[in-house]
């Protein structure tokens, strides 16, 4: 008869399997609550500003997200690249000028195409009424922005040389301090900053007049890709709840109006007039959740304008190369996912 092997289990042993055992199936939950995110947003007055204002966000991920404010798309840039921030609020000229220096981004919601939300102002009694009567003035806009490329495009569409043009690096903020007292003649840029430099001044051309010329622009979210692979169901979350946001207000703008709870709380976190709300309504071309994944967006079109962005940039001399192919910083993965949640 075979003796039968039956080893001797401890009680230790028991309790540091049951112990084990505890921690493993507390483990998902707790990491799921435990999830920290830093989102880097710009005083852009569009939808998403709204379900930030409520903390619709961390809700929807069960996340701690710390929220940090920027000036510029080349702020949030440099945010990502340090991995200072996860997600971030960036324009089409930084995001460009990104993904040619190929840093590990991805871009994962279009926010809309701009229009009129961002002009070209020249102060009253300046002597400039046309992108021709630049030469010789100082125009102050941010370096590396969607404004700076608009800017650069209406010079050369119009002829005008850029160095006959004392173009100032300034940031939205003090743009507005440099305009009060009275340091430029004109400035290309976004609310709040233009509502409030326009009081004043002309509006000469806008982003919209810019893209009929051949040199369309968009702002976007983008995300680190490390921060996308390890947390994609985060992600898509956040994908899910903007454009939950877009989406109502494509289906319901009278909610949005000036007089509206939105326009208020959109107010509150861009520092824009809730008089302004007009912005809102007609200087951006919004794209639905539904048609962030296709042709006219994430599924071509933004990654072809990547690349005719960053071959306007080379011949400026803003960058130093031209990638052959810019579809891995564009992402629709996400949006997919989370249409199909919704």
């Amino acid at each position: 008869m075979s003796r039968i092997f039956r080893p001797t289990i401890t009680r230790r042993a028991v309790i540091a399997a049951s112990t084990a055992l505890l921690a493993a199936s507390l483990a998902w939950p707790a990491a799921a609550q435990d999830l920290k995110l830093t989102i880097g947003y710009q005083t852009v007055v569009e939808p998403s500003k709204v379900p930030q204002a409520n903390g619709d966000y961390e809700k929807a991920l069960g996340a701690t997200i710390d929220w940090r404010k920027f000036d510029s798309g080349a702020d949030v840039i440099a945010a990502i690249a340090s991995g200072a921030i996860d997600i971030g609020y960036v324009g089409s000229s930084p995001l460009a000028a990104a993904a040619s220096r190929e840093l590990p981004i991805e871009t994962i919601f279009v926010v809309g195409l701009i229009g009129k939300s961002e002009a070209l102002v020249a102060r009253n009694g300046s002597g400039i009424a046309s992108v021709k009567d630049l030469a010789g003035k100082k125009v102050a806009v941010p370096f590396v922005s969607t404004t700076h490329y608009s800017l650069l495009a209406a010079l050369k569409h119009e002829g005008v040389d850029p160095k006959s043009v004392q173009i100032l690096n300034l940031r939205p903020p003090e743009i507005a301090a440099a305009w009060e007292r009275g340091d430029i003649d004109a400035a290309y840029v976004w609310d709040p900053a233009l509502g409030q430099i326009r009081t004043s001044g002309e509006i000469i051309i806008d982003s919209a007049k810019v893209a009929e010329w051949g040199a369309p622009t968009f702002d976007a979210w983008i995300v680190r890709t490390e921060f996308a692979e390890k947390n994609p169901d985060a992600v898509t979350g956040f994908a899910r709840v903007t454009g939950a946001a877009y989406d109502d207000f494509l289906k319901n703008p009278s909610a949005w109006n000036n007089s509206s709870e939105n326009a208020a709380k959109i107010s509150r976190l861009t520092g824009a007039k809730q008089d302004d709300t007009e912005l809102l309504l007609g200087g951006y071309v919004f794209p639905s959740l539904a048609e962030q994944a296709s042709d006219k967006f994430l599924g071509g079109a933004i990654t072809q304008a990547l690349t005719a962005t960053s071959q306007f940039l080379k011949e400026q001399e803003r960058i130093d190369a031209v990638l052959p192919d810019y579809g891995k910083y564009v992402s629709a993965r996400y949006v997919e996912q989370a249409a199909l949640s919704n």
